[in-house]
């Protein structure tokens, strides 16, 4: 079994994909826009160089996405993107490359839990976790 996070944009996939792949290190291995489709002629023009489908590669992990097409967008809710490190000080250069135009939930700082951890909305609205576990 495979279990990805596929997140919906509102037209800002690519924007956000690219500066994931900047900050977090992965590897954009796909990026298809509606007008690179068979389905190119149910979308509005103005629509057509959204993102149908994005992948954002981390080893074997994915990150997936696309644009919603118009009216079906929905702000996330309810989930959180977690990312676990094993340093503190990547955790928290993550950390606040992700808050920078975005809104700090839980300032990054250490828990009974973690040696950091913190909690972020993103500038293009997705919920972020992150966290790096305290030493054994």
């Amino acid at each position: 079994m495979e279990l990805n996070t596929y997140i919906t944009f509102g037209g800002q996939c690519e924007a956000a994909f690219r500066f994931y792949e900047r900050i977090l290190g992965g590897k954009i291995t796909m990026m298809l826009t509606h007008a690179e489709t068979p389905a190119v002629q149910h979308v509005p023009k103005d629509w057509q160089g959204k993102i149908m489908h994005a992948r954002l590669q981390f080893g074997d992990r994915s990150l997936m996405a696309c644009d919603a097409p118009p009216g079906r967008y929905e702000p996330a809710k309810g989930f959180h993107v977690q990312v676990g490190f094993s340093d503190a000080t990547e955790a928290d250069r993550i950390y606040h490359a992700l808050a920078a135009n975005g809104k700090e939930t839980m300032p990054i700082q250490e828990t009974f839990w973690a040696a950091r951890f913190g909690m972020l909305v993103d500038q293009f609205g997705i919920p972020w976790m992150i966290n790096c576990d305290k030493a054994a």
